[in-house]
């Protein structure tokens, strides 16, 4: 970056700390269901869809702002999700390539729902009003809302961390991941566990979906690109690591941004990649392996 003037840089760094709350969030949910259950969801895109379009409905046929349907976002998606893992996720846990299927039709459903429902054309989401401006530091240009997006990631991940590490829940949840026969043999249900991890692990996408309205175009297809970035996130991170998760999605997001001004947006993110490839070619489980459900 030699020659590079400083302010583009820090406002490049801003701009990528800002993708890796995105994507710390979407990718969060994966992680969780994936360390929990060993479950590659490929339907967790459409779960951020959902939640975009959700938010859309509320403002557009409630009035409700985007903040204000954050809790009722991740209620109606978490649902979805819990009723998707009863009815055909449950049933499928001893046969991994029958769940990809599975999650990726269930994923190309949801899209036609949506697009025979609402159409195909991209809709618009107000953010904030109180949200509105920017915060200018020197030459450093900082918009309100992305530092709410940022705030909010961080503390998404706290209350993730200390749900599945300082509750009951994390407790029973822990234990089925390390021996499940054991584990209901002390009267924890695993099946339950598995729902409401699902469910969740939903609702945080959900979540993500509501936040990016103000950002991204609202369409049927707009989860399949983000989701991708998240799986990238989570084998980076260690495959069900939530500590891993939130240091794979900063450094994504701050080096696919710094590369894009030393190259272009196409090349930096070729040259991620790359670095993602021979990653995980010297640490093939990440840089924080975690234990899953075998």
């Amino acid at each position: 970056m030699e020659g590079c003037p400083m302010d583009v840089v820090f406002n490049q760094v801003f701009a990528g700390l800002s993708m890796a709350s995105i994507l710390l969030i979407i990718a969060l949910g994966l992680a969780i269901i994936y360390g929990t259950m060993g479950v590659i969801n490929l339907a967790h895109g459409e779960f951020v869809m959902l939640g975009a379009y959700a938010t859309w409905a509320l403002q557009s046929f409630a009035g409700l702002g985007v903040v204000t349907s954050i809790p009722l976002v991740f209620v109606a998606v978490a649902a979805v999700g819990w009723v998707i893992e009863k009815v055909i996720v449950q049933r499928l846990y001893t046969r991994p390539l029958d769940t990809i299927l599975a999650t990726w039709g269930i994923g190309i459903i949801l899209q036609q729902a949506i697009t025979l429902g609402v159409g195909t054309e991209s809709h618009f989401v107000r953010g904030p009003q109180w949200l509105s401006g920017n915060v200018e530091i020197g030459s450093l240009v900082m918009s309100n809302y992305r530092l709410f997006v940022i705030a909010f990631s961080a503390a998404v991940l706290g209350v993730s961390w200390l749900l599945m590490t300082r509750t009951e829940f994390g407790m029973r949840l822990r234990a089925v991941i390390q021996n499940r026969g054991i584990s209901e043999c002390y009267g924890i249900e695993a099946k339950k566990v598995y729902s409401i991890t699902f469910a969740y692990g939903a609702g945080l996408a959900g979540i993500a979906g509501a936040l990016i309205t103000p950002l991204f175009s609202t369409i049927p297809t707009m989860g399949t690109g983000l989701v991708v970035d998240a799986f990238l996130v989570v084998i980076v991170g260690g495959l069900g690591s939530i500590i891993g998760t939130a240091t794979a999605a900063m450094l994504i997001g701050e080096v696919t941004a710094l590369f894009s001004i030393v190259l272009n947006d196409t090349l930096g993110r070729i040259a991620v990649l790359a670095g993602i490839i021979i990653l995980i070619r010297f640490r093939p489980r990440g840089l924080f392996p975690s234990d899953i459900r075998r």
